[in-house]
């Protein structure tokens, strides 16, 4: 039966791993080396400002280490998401990386890059030919929302990086990528089932985070057959379990049979997991339908304001138990203090001890600790205008008076000085919608180079 061995180092290139899990991995002699690099986890600001969420120091470390064993092995080594949020800019980063990499080490090898960021004429013209719609609770699409955007992109499925090996690569930096599509690409190329591909790459697109305890910056080795494909870390104190194994499968789905991706939906009722030994898993009965539109999802940031925050305190009783009440009157009294100014503002409190982090939806209506964190929020349409409300905030939150005080020096601790933080520019999601497409290869365009001992041809 034949094998395909997959190398997955981390769970995001820049997130770090053991030097040592990845040359166990090497001496198995995989057929391909693959990596997702980003997420849209961290949230708008990274698409919308073109700033990695990873540096570039930790990413060189990464890629280094990689780049190295795929010329070695001269096997392909495929990135996903490049830069993080996958736009020119942060493809255009990793591509420095690369090339600085390969001048350092005297490589030699065939790269090409795939983008996929689309410009706001395109995405109009798709949109007013009803080729876009809205991805689940996403609202409307507008033409406003195009337009205020200052960044879009799309996730590529396999297709584009088929292509890309079809043409010759050996290494190549995808921008915005469907998580499992540089591990499932190669493979699929090469005959082997979809379903079965994409599943596999489901799971190594985390590494280590399917194992037991779970890491996302350690190695996993997948090992894809025609029947099945099996999960093993590198890590000897990992192991895979079934329970990690099916648990990691419904991870980041809304259906728990079904997983939509570019070009089709992954059915997942007919799976097997089978321990194969106390740290290997075997998956078995993964389907593909590709009978539905063809449709990428479109990722949009626009900047929406600037935000300014302070961080603080409170070990109070009195003030604790009256929380509520204070910051009502906080709210009333920051209005008052401002009155003239001719700027508006959202003015927000992140309260840790009490639901910092469900917010509304926490399910304990009291609190039960002895301190509370403070988070003063505030975002404005200037830097200077958010920095002037969190300063009138936190000067009256400081010396306000309420019901049973006591001391009168000062209600907050503050554990830095500057207090308040200049966060910088907002940014929410624009375009979280679906694009239909049948032609793939052509809307994610590829840039082809050559490296000879480190030299760009």
């Amino acid at each position: 039966m034949r094998e395909y061995r997959i190398l997955s180092p981390t769970g995001i290139v820049g997130y770090g791993f053991p030097e040592e899990s990845f040359k166990l991995g090497i001496a198995q002699k995989p057929d391909l080396i693959a990596c997702d690099a980003g997420s849209s986890d961290p949230g708008p600001y990274y698409l919308g400002s073109g700033k990695p969420f990873t540096t570039a120091t930790a990413v060189k470390r990464d890629l280094t280490l990689m780049l190295k064993a795929a010329c070695e092995l001269e096997i392909p080594l495929v990135i996903g998401s490049a830069g993080g949020s996958g736009g020119d800019n942060h493809l255009k980063r990793e591509f420095n990386i690369v090339c600085d990499i390969a001048k350092e080490y005297k490589l030699s090898f065939k790269f090409s890059t795939i983008s996929a960021e689309f410009d706001k004429a395109f995405i109009t013209r798709e949109f007013n030919g009803g080729r876009v719609t809205a991805l689940g609770a996403a609202p409307p699409l507008t033409i406003k929302d195009i337009e205020g955007s200052s960044c879009i992109v799309a996730q590529m499925g396999i297709e584009p990086i088929i292509k890309a090996l079809d043409e010759g690569a050996q290494v190549i930096l995808a921008g915005r990528c469907y998580d499992p599509a540089p591990f499932a690409a190669p493979a699929v190329r090469l005959g082997y089932d979809k379903a079965l591909a994409i599943h596999l790459g489901k799971l190594l697109e985390c590494a280590a985070i399917a194992a037991v305890p779970g890491s996302g910056s350690d190695c996993m080795m997948g090992y894809l057959y025609d029947d099945s494909f099996s999960v093993e870390p590198l890590n000897e104190k990992r192991k895979c379990t079934t329970t990690s194994v099916a648990a990691h499968t419904l991870y980041e789905k809304s259906n728990p049979y079904l997983l939509p991706g570019p070009g089709g939906v992954l059915d997942l009722s007919a799976c097997d997991f089978i321990q194969e030994t106390d740290r290997r898993v075997r998956v078995k009965g993964s389907v593909y339908d590709s009978s539905g539109k063809k449709t990428v999802k479109l990722e949009g940031a626009k900047r929406i304001g600037y935000r300014t925050i302070c961080v603080c305190g409170n070990r109070d009783p009195i003030f604790i138990s009256q929380i509520d009440s204070i910051l009502k009157e906080l709210r009333v009294r920051v209005s008052q203090n401002l009155s003239g100014c001719d700027f508006k503002y959202a003015l927000d409190f992140i309260l840790y001890g009490l639901n910092g982090v469900m917010g509304d939806l926490e399910p304990l209506d009291r609190i039960t600790s002895h301190e509370l964190g403070i988070v003063i929020d505030v975002v404005a349409d200037s830097q200077e205008n958010a920095n002037t409300v969190c300063s009138v905030t936190r000067s009256t939150l400081l010396h306000h008076g309420y019901e049973g005080r006591i001391a009168t020096a000062g209600n907050l601790a503050f554990p830095y000085s500057p207090s308040d933080i200049q966060v910088g520019a907002v940014y929410k999601f624009s375009l979280y919608h679906l694009l239909e497409t049948n032609e793939p290869e052509r809307i994610f365009p590829r840039t082809h180079y050559e490296f000879k001992e480190g030299g760009l041809l």
